[in-house]
């Protein structure tokens, strides 16, 4: 198992420059965990994209299906005062602290391509680029 932030589930359903990598880490691992927050992440990436006009309302009710059947069971609340002391302590927001306290719980990684949490949290948090070339 891991714990995958939003932009992850989001490369594997949206056509990007990193839907492969997404591929491979589904492949290396199909077991993803993520904090509820999720969920409003990615409605709100796929109401930019609507809006913007890149994809249709219809692809992106399909898309928002296709990611909550992916992480169906494996969807977790997280502990608010874990995520308030850990964001006090670092430059990371609340948001991206909610996938740290997760994974610190579950004990296992956090893949991510998130910078700041990369920086903040070097023990728990694993690059994209580093756990798909593995």
């Amino acid at each position: 198992m891991i714990v995958v932030d939003t932009n992850l589930i989001g490369y594997l359903l949206l056509a990007s420059e990193r839907s492969g990598q997404a591929e491979q880490a589904l492949y290396r691992d199909s077991e993803w965990a993520a904090p509820l927050l999720w969920r409003s992440e990615l409605r709100n990436v796929l109401a930019v994209q609507v809006r913007a006009g890149r994809m249709s309302v219809q692809h992106a009710q399909a898309a928002i299906s296709q990611a909550e059947e992916l992480m169906r069971g494996r969807e977790y609340t997280v502990n608010s005062n874990d995520v308030l002391v850990l964001s006090a302590d670092g430059y990371c927001t609340a948001h991206d602290c909610e996938f740290v306290v997760l994974a610190l719980d579950l004990g296992v990684p956090l893949v991510t391509v998130n910078r700041q949490i990369l920086a903040d949290f070097p023990e728990t948090a694993i690059s994209l680029d580093s756990f798909t070339s593995v």
